[in-house]
């Protein structure tokens, strides 16, 4: 949310250089790697059964310590499983790039005739993922502070509800996506299709590293772009792509601790929140 002019200039112009030599080059086919994130806050229902889209939260709502999206009413919401159709809600300048490289993506597949898919990332995770760098993830950046025998931070109260992909299972589905002519021109969810709290995935990185020791750390903090809850519906995946993930949350964290062994990291991560709170983005 600081680094305003570096993420538009990689991923909305960056996308556009290589676009508009595939005007003259085409190639066979194009899968564009966007995200979650253009979503903002995933699907919810509320206390009558109806599914609807969630209000941001309030500056004084955050202050006060209460996470959850609430109906005008004040009840609470219920997260759900969120599908391609939702319409984005751009909550951060990486969202609002993400979308731009998407839409300029398909817009160009389309006029060009180059068959073009969008596949939307939620949390990915896996071996050779970049552990110094405190934007790659938030499991990478779980990981990174227990290598450095630190805790985990976790920031609102940990039970904000994400979903997690292995890497396999990504790398699968974006050759499934070049070989299935009929994705041409969607954007498909890439995930997991199940809910897991922040808290749940940090006390699960911690205990496949082994570093029973070690307790995450709840800092009741909110930054700025955060959302609630978002999980994917991955029912798009399966039908067109014939795509489902092959690997459960434990054999993939259990990879990720064996490539880990024998790693470095330098924790960044103190050093981002601190920017973050100098610039008066985190609550």
């Amino acid at each position: 949310m600081y680094q305003i002019a570096e993420y538009t200039s990689v991923n909305n112009l960056g996308t556009a250089v290589l676009l508009e030599k595939l005007s003259s080059h085409p190639v066979d086919c194009l899968v564009v790697a966007s995200s979650m994130s253009i979503y903002g806050e995933g699907l919810y229902r509320d206390s009558d059964g109806n599914i609807q889209t969630a209000q941001d939260r309030s500056l004084q709502q955050l202050k006060m310590g209460e996470w959850e999206i609430r109906d005008s009413h004040g009840q609470p919401l219920t997260p759900v499983p969120t599908p391609e159709e939702k319409p984005p809600v751009l909550a951060s300048i990486y969202a609002l790039s993400k979308f731009d490289q998407e839409k300029q993506c398909l817009i160009l597949g389309r006029t060009y005739g180059i068959p073009t898919v969008a596949l939307r990332f939620f949390n990915t995770y896996g071996p050779n993922q970049a552990l110094s760098n405190p934007y790659t993830g938030v499991l990478s950046n779980f990981a990174s502070r227990v290598l450095n025998g630190q805790p985990p931070l976790i920031f609102e109260d940990g039970l904000q509800k994400r979903d997690f992909v292995s890497v396999y299972d990504v790398a699968r589905a974006c050759r499934m996506a070049l070989e299935t002519p009929g994705a041409a021109g969607l954007a498909i969810n890439i995930s997991s299709g199940e809910a897991m709290t922040v808290k749940e995935i940090a006390e699960r990185t911690v205990a496949a590293i082994g570093r029973g020791d070690i307790q995450p750390a709840i800092t009741g903090k909110y930054r700025a772009g955060d959302i609630r809850h978002c999980f994917a519906d991955i029912s798009l995946a399966k039908e067109v792509l014939g795509w489902k993930p092959q690997v459960t949350l434990e054999q993939g964290l259990e990879n990720l601790a064996e490539w880990l062994e024998g790693q470095t990291a330098i924790d960044r991560g103190v050093e981002a929140r601190a920017e973050l709170a100098a610039r008066g983005l985190m609550v």
